[in-house]
């Protein structure tokens, strides 16, 4: 009878485990002090810290990385500051609480015995040193860094297992969180656009349609008042075709001291327009996506990046994330920590 109750038990508790495994799972960012943390949609995690700014140390980051799923190692790498041009060294030492334990491979990977030592000494106080050989220092920070490394196995799933890095436990390994494949999104078929397509974008019924649609917070352009950036002439509005019925229209909507974006509807092809809005990040498009990149800051040391695909029906993030937090450790940033992947592939 027993054996009985828990078959039927089963049976109805799987449906319900196999619905939640379908549910598509939201990436997290979070930060903390000198450390930040970037898990995407497939359960991986990436986390990556820095020097102590308040301390006056130079430039340097570490990237932690693991994937989702149970028995997942834990990979580091190294990147010393590049962004201003110095004397860097030829090969480099990790030091933890003045021991030396070795060189770091190439200067950029940490083997898997440094990697753990790294770890346990993140968990508490310590003092994290890069010695180059050419007499340079770096100290890497570890405030932060606790919280950061409880957040990524908490979003794992590893709370209470041997595997997390805080929180360990006799939970089994089995029970962790499994890895997500990469959605893929196949995009539409490419479709001409034509002279008459371009001539809608000089409509004042279709930019009054955009300004309708859309608010002044999410496009200040459409909604230009004296002593704005955009009261002197309107921006123009850009059409191209997407398929039969649908047109992607685009205007820039707002602009900053080093950055601006472009807002992006799907519109029909005749009155009435009926924009759906898609972003106000757009930086560039070539009709099937859509590309954001923006500066963190003025100095371009750090960067926030996303993405749009056309599948046929609708626009569709692809891609979101970052270059990690703003520490001059390299123009462009110093790693990409996505917190949304995908495969975008031709029709």
């Amino acid at each position: 009878m027993r054996r009985t109750l828990a078959c039927l038990l089963l049976a109805t508790l799987l449906p319900t485990a196999q619905a939640a495994a379908s549910v598509p799972v939201k990436g997290v960012e979070f930060t903390h002090n000198d450390w930040t943390l970037a898990c995407d949609n497939t359960r991986t995690c990436r986390a990556a810290g820095y020097q102590n700014e308040d301390a006056g140390d130079d430039p340097v980051s570490v990237l932690l990385t693991r994937k989702g799923g149970p028995d997942q190692p834990i990979s580091a790498e190294l990147m010393l500051g590049e962004y201003d041009e110095g004397d860097m060294p030829d090969t480099v030492t990790l030091h933890i609480n003045g021991k030396a334990l070795g060189k770091v491979a190439d200067s950029t990977r940490f083997s898997a015995a440094q990697t753990s030592a790294l770890l346990n000494a993140l968990i508490r106080d310590s003092r994290i040193e890069l010695l180059g050989n050419n007499g340079r220092r770096w100290a890497l920070s570890d405030r932060g860094a606790s919280a950061v490394l409880l957040k990524m196995d908490e979003f794992q799933g590893r709370l209470g297992t041997p595997g997390a890095v805080m929180r360990k436990g006799s939970r089994a390994e089995a029970s962790v969180l499994p890895a997500l494949p990469v959605p893929v999104i196949t995009l539409g078929k490419r479709v001409p656009t034509t002279a008459a397509d371009e001539a809608l974008g000089q409509l004042p019924a279709l930019r009054a349609a955009l300004a309708a649609a859309t608010s002044a917070d999410d496009c200040d352009a459409l909604h230009a008042a004296e002593g704005t950036p955009f009261d002197d002439e309107p921006q123009p509005v850009t059409v191209k075709r997407l398929d039969g019925r649908h047109l992607l229209a685009s205007t820039v909507c707002w602009r900053g001291a080093y950055n601006e974006g472009s807002g992006y509807w799907v519109v029909n092809d005749r009155a009435p327009y009926q924009p759906r809005y898609i972003t106000n990040l757009g930086v560039d498009d070539d009709t099937l996506t859509i590309t954001a990149s923006h500066k963190g800051r003025g100095l371009g040391d750090c960067w926030s990046n996303a993405m749009w695909a056309w599948n046929g029906t609708e626009y569709i993030q692809t891609d979101d994330g970052s270059t990690g937090l703003c520490r001059l450790v390299a123009a462009g940033g110093a790693w990409q920590m996505p917190s949304l992947v995908s495969e975008v592939k031709e029709p």
